[in-house]
């Protein structure tokens, strides 16, 4: 098991868009990630700067992340792409932090 955290960037006025978008994230898109691994997945709005920074935990190889090659991840990108600065290819913009610390 490793632990990956990483932020991202909502734009401003979105955030409530967001949340709705998640409470409501598609079975199909919970399960890709599911039986790739990543579980215990969190993300975290900062409102002061509109960061939001995910941590998630794998028993896999790759991050939710990492995961852009299936076409539900794809599909997924595009949805949230008016909501967040993302990549030409609508992956949210992403930067992986380090871990500094950690305590069970």
């Amino acid at each position: 098991m490793k632990r990956e955290a990483f932020k991202m960037f909502l734009k401003p006025g979105c955030e409530a868009e967001y949340e709705r978008r998640h409470a409501q994230i598609w079975p199909e898109l919970k399960q890709l990630l599911s039986e790739n691994g990543v579980y215990d997945y969190s993300i975290y709005w900062d409102k002061d700067t509109n960061i939001l920074y995910a941590c998630q935990k794998i028993k896999g190889e790759a991050s939710s992340q990492e995961m852009g090659n299936t076409p539900i991840v794809q599909k997924w990108w595009d949805y949230m792409a008016d909501i967040m600065e993302v990549n030409p290819d609508n992956s949210p913009i992403s930067i992986p932090l380090i871990e500094v610390f950690h305590m069970e």
